[in-house]
């Protein structure tokens, strides 16, 4: 008989102490519920109409989200557009510098109506943005030797 780990009446040490369980929660009750408002506890009839009273007055107000449209145009394409609406914009500045009154034509106004006026956007609208992903290159073959 292999007598390895074995005590005297033959159990293992383990098994010949008892193991201890330990409670760590005290036994305590459950709170009652709120403390009431007034002298005495609301009836259930007091209760539900108080219950209803509230979601009769505030009814849940309907949340609609409405997602913007994607937009499906090119980085080139947006770009050309840009351009097309500051050369817009700039334009209708112009007309509005043209027909300022007298008494505003030294103000600050007139000044920055006159600064975006001289603003060089042609430089911009020449400009071809890449196309990209290998696409804005031409393909030369190159000639044999």
């Amino acid at each position: 008989m292999d007598t390895m780990n074995l005590t005297t009446n033959g159990q293992t040490p383990a098994a010949a102490e008892p193991v201890q369980c330990v409670t760590v929660t005290e036994i305590r009750t459950m709170p009652r519920g709120r403390k009431p408002e007034g002298e005495h506890a609301l009836s259930n009839a007091e209760r539900q109409a108080r219950h209803r009273a509230r979601h009769v007055t505030q009814p849940a107000p309907v949340v609609t989200r409405v997602r913007r449209a994607t937009d499906r145009r090119s980085r080139p394409q947006r770009w050309r557009d840009a351009v097309l609406e500051l050369l817009a914009l700039q334009a209708a500045y112009a007309d509005w510098l043209t027909v300022l009154p007298d008494n505003l034509c030294d103000s600050s106004t007139a000044e920055a109506l006159e600064a975006i006026v001289d603003l060089d956007l042609s430089a911009l609208a020449d400009i071809e943005p890449p196309r990209g992903y290998g696409r804005d290159s031409t393909h030369k073959q190159h000639p044999a030797a």
